[in-house]
C-alpha cells in the first residue's frame, strides 16, 4: 500500500469505540482520540415527533420540560429501556464525532455490560446499526476498561478490574486476554444518587432532584472516613411546606447514606475474588485490583475496598474514558487480526 494511499484511508477513517453507558456516553475516533463526552439524555418534542437535544443540553432540561417536551435517559442499568430514543440518540452522537470528511458510514466498536442477554445484545447492536454503523462489534465493559486502562491483559497472569460506571458494576478476573472470571450487578452511580435522594427525602422530608442529588455525591459523598471531613447546604422543596428549603449535611450523614449501595459494589468483589482460581489469586496479591468508570471517583472507595479484600487498589489513570479508549483500541486490533488472517490464509 502507498503512503498516499495510507493517507488518505487514515484522512477518511471514522471506526468509532463508543462507551454507551447509563448516565454518559463518550465516543472514540482513530487517531484523534475521545471526541465526545456527554450525558446519555435525549429531549424529545412529543408534539412533532422530533429531536431537539441530546446530551449535555438535554441534561439541562430534566424536571423542566413543558408537557410538550419530554427529556430522557433512554438507557436503564446499562441496558436500552427506550429502543426509539437510543437510536436516535446514538444516532445524533455519531453525527456529532464525525468530521465533514466522513464519506463512510462507520464501523462501530460498543462497550456493553458483561452481564446482558442475548436479547439485550441485539438491541444495542440494532439500534447503532439504524443510527447509522456499517458494522457494530461489541466488548464486555471489564475488557474494555482493561484495554482502556493499558493494563498488560495478553500475560499469563491474573489482573482484576472493577468498572463502576451509571447503572452497572462490572468486574472480572483476567489473564491471557480473556476474562476467566466476570460478574454485573446493577448499581452504579445512579444507585448512589438515588440513595442521597431517599436519605433526604426520609431524614429531612426534603425532596430533591437526580442533579442535586449528583452534585451532593460529588461534593461531600465518600465511602471511608476522610482525614476532613466536609459540609455543604442542600437545597429542595420540604415536604410538609411545599416552600423551599435548605439543609445542612456532613460527609458523615453522606456516607451512611451511600452504605447499602457501596456494600453491594464490595460484596460482589469478595464474592468474584472468591470464585477467582487459586493462582489467579496468588497473582492478585501482586497486582492488586484497578477501578474505573465515574463511581470509582467517590471519596475513600479505594481504601474501603483495600480494606475489605486486604489487596492493594488503585484507581486508574483517566477511569471515565476508560472504557471508551478501550472499545477503540479493541477495533485497532481487531483490523490487525483480520489483516494477519488475510496474510496467512
Amino acid at each position: 500500500m502507498s503512503k498516499v494511499t495510507e493517507f488518505l484511508k487514515g484522512l477518511f477513517n471514522n471506526d468509532i469505540g463508543m462507551d454507551l453507558g447509563t448516565s454518559n456516553t463518550l465516543v472514540y475516533v482513530k487517531g484523534r482520540g475521545i471526541v465526545l463526552q456527554e450525558p446519555s439524555v435525549v429531549a424529545i418534542d412529543t408534539a412533532h415527533d422530533r429531536v431537539i437535544a441530546v446530551g449535555v443540553e438535554a441534561k439541562r432540561m430534566l424536571g423542566r420540560t413543558p408537557a410538550s417536551i419530554i427529556a430522557l435517559r433512554p438507557l436503564k442499568n446499562g441496558v436500552i429501556a427506550d429502543f426509539d430514543a437510543t437510536e436516535r440518540m446514538v444516532s445524533r452522537f455519531i453525527k456529532k464525532a464525525q468530521t465533514s470528511f466522513s464519506f463512510l458510514r462507520p464501523r462501530v466498536v460498543i462497550g456493553v455490560p458483561s452481564g446482558i442477554t442475548q436479547v439485550e445484545r441485539r438491541a444495542v447492536k440494532e439500534a447503532a446499526e439504524g443510527a447509522g454503523a456499517r458494522e457494530v462489534y461489541l466488548i464486555e465493559e471489564p475488557k474494555a476498561a482493561a484495554i482502556g486502562s493499558d493494563m498488560a491483559i495478553a500475560e499469563p497472569s491474573g489482573r482484576m478490574i472493577v468498572d463502576i460506571g451509571g447503572g452497572t458494576t462490572e468486574m472480572a478476573v483476567i489473564s491471557l486476554g480473556e476474562m476467566v472470571i466476570s460478574r454485573s450487578v446493577r448499581v452504579g452511580g445512579d444507585a448512589m444518587d438515588e440513595a442521597i435522594e431517599d436519605f433526604f427525602k426520609k431524614k429531612h422530608n426534603l425532596l430533591i432532584g437526580e442533579g442535586t442529588a449528583e452534585q451532593t455525591k460529588i461534593n461531600v459523598g465518600s465511602a471511608f472516613p476522610l482525614e476532613d471531613e466536609l459540609k455543604m447546604n442542600v437545597k429542595g422543596r420540604d415536604q410538609v411546606s411545599g416552600l423551599p428549603k435548605t439543609i445542612e449535611v456532613s460527609s458523615q450523614n453522606i456516607r451512611q447514606a451511600l452504605s447499602a449501595p457501596v456494600k453491594r459494589i464490595v460484596d460482589a468483589i469478595k464474592a468474584t475474588l472468591e470464585e477467582t482460581p487459586a493462582e489467579l489469586s496468588s497473582d492478585l496479591v501482586e497486582n492488586g485490583i484497578v477501578l474505573a468508570g465515574g463511581g470509582s471517583l467517590l471519596k475513600g472507595l479505594e481504601n474501603l475496598i483495600q480494606q475489605e479484600t486486604y489487596l492493594s487498589v488503585r484507581r486508574a489513570p483517566d477511569p471515565l474514558v476508560c472504557v471508551a479508549l478501550g472499545a477503540g483500541k479493541y477495533l485497532e486490533t481487531l483490523e490487525e487480526i483480520k489483516r494477519a488472517q488475510k496474510e496467512y490464509a
